[in-house]
């Protein structure tokens, strides 16, 4: 069931995505080679408490081998798709990218944000794919207002990567979001004929979802690492993944993460 927002918690929301788009400002001016996933970590959890937010994925639990998340932020570095505990004290090198994505949870609000942040100067081709994953997102999220479907926005953003050769990731995908960390609807970054009936919700004013494609540069298939969390690719390509949270307005839609 998807869940229609009232003004009290759509305002609710809107406070928790503020703060959000904030700490991943912040955590962006600090990511360049030598820093780690732990130290970015710190920073986005102090920066989440001094706004009187909590981590929203940290001690989570909804990963496939029930292992509750050890840190407030996933940080995927290259082939890493989503999901990378952010613990290592290892240092980022020149020319990797990374994905931050992080939630927060203010007063019981929840948001949801994701960017891939290059590692100090990197390839032309990469830059590339975290600019048309970027803006395969943003394709999609012009779809959301009412009377379209949850169709429109997957067909938006597959219809921005496929012209490039990239791969889509498949078995993750958008989502609802607000109330929850996770909610309905299920928002996949492409169309099969399989999935079109499950597609077909409409989307109506008050609905809040988190729109985050996750693309390669090479095939669909990904797997869950030895850590229970960490979705890598299998061939091995780099990936890139970018997310907002997307209210649902009365002629149109609000990006609350920008």
């Amino acid at each position: 069931m998807i869940i229609i927002k009232t003004p009290d918690q759509i305002e609710g929301i809107r406070k928790s995505c503020i703060l959000l788009a904030h700490v991943m400002k912040e955590l962006g001016e600090i990511i360049q080679p030598g820093i780690s996933t732990w130290e970015i970590d710190q920073k986005a959890e102090q920066l989440i408490i001094e706004g009187g937010g909590k981590p929203a994925f940290k001690g989570y639990r909804g990963g496939p081998g029930g292992i509750p998340f050890p840190s407030s932020v996933c940080a995927s570095v290259n082939d890493i798709v989503v999901h990378g505990p952010a613990i290592s004290k290892e240092p980022l090198k020149e020319g990797e990218i990374i994905g931050i994505d992080c939630g927060i949870n203010l007063d019981g609000y929840y948001s949801d944000m994701a960017m891939t942040f290059p590692v100090g100067k990197i390839e032309p081709s990469v830059q590339n794919l975290l600019d048309v994953t970027k803006q395969s997102l943003m394709n999609g999220i012009d779809k959301v207002k009412p009377g379209n479907k949850i169709e429109d926005i997957s067909q938006a953003i597959q219809n921005t990567v496929t012209p490039h050769g990239y791969g889509i990731v498949h078995g993750f995908a958008g989502h609802g979001v607000g109330v929850d960390v996770h909610e309905d609807p299920w928002i996949p970054n492409y169309v099969s004929n399989e999935m079109r009936d499950s597609l077909a919700m409409e989307i109506k004013p008050g609905h809040v979802y988190a729109i985050e494609p996750m693309i390669t540069t090479g095939g669909n298939q990904v797997s869950v690492q030895g850590d229970g969390w960490s979705v890598k690719t299998n061939d091995n390509s780099l990936s890139a993944h970018f997310e907002h949270t997307v209210l649902v307005t009365e002629d149109g839609h609000e990006i609350l993460t920008l």
